[in-house]
């Protein structure tokens, strides 16, 4: 398997050949990943202005690809599905935020990318909780935008109601987005 790796925070990118993909465990599904995007938050953690990502790391969090195979206790997924991996890797499922449906908020989250490995790689792993279906109508590179900007914001539309009317400020990745 080859990965872009970060070694440490503000080192160039490493390429690595490994001799295996990561295998996933009971609740994980390894995805042959197609395409992933480069997040600003992505330059970000390689360029050491996040700290304290996991190292060795393989950055990425806009992820596309196919299921490759799933854990013991995964269900709903097949090999050969098209999903997507967003930058939320993990939750605790416990805390208020988590229990309200602000699982975003989680103070023991993990992150794709950066807590856990990610998608400048041929391979990775995800919790299947934190993975999503992509239908086929857009092509990987088209999608792979949607699993951060795209996420952000139809969040912030959604949380805004509908038949409102909305400001941007600023013309980001999530407002370029939102507004299409």
């Amino acid at each position: 398997m080859y990965a872009m790796v970060l070694d440490s925070p503000g080192a160039p990118l490493r390429s690595d050949e490994r001799t295996e993909a990561p295998r996933p465990g009971p609740q994980g599904i390894s995805i042959e990943i197609r395409a992933c995007g480069v997040c600003r938050t992505d330059l970000h953690i390689v360029d050491g202005e996040l700290a304290h990502p996991k190292l060795p790391l393989i950055p990425g969090h806009e992820i596309i690809g196919r299921v490759a195979s799933v854990g013991s206790e995964v269900s709903g997924y097949r090999r050969g599905d098209r999903v997507g991996v967003p930058w939320l890797a993990w939750t605790c499922g416990e805390c208020s935020y988590c229990r309200a449906g602000r699982e975003n908020l989680c103070d023991r989250a993990r992150f794709t990318g950066y807590d856990v490995d990610g998608g400048f790689a041929q391979f990775t792993v995800a919790d299947a909780r934190f993975v999503l279906p992509i239908p086929s109508r857009w092509e990987d590179v088209e999608a792979a935008p949607l699993l951060c900007a795209g996420l952000i914001g139809y969040r912030a539309l959604r949380l805004s109601g509908g038949g409102k009317r909305v400001g941007f400020y600023g013309f980001g990745a999530a407002a370029h987005i939102a507004v299409q």
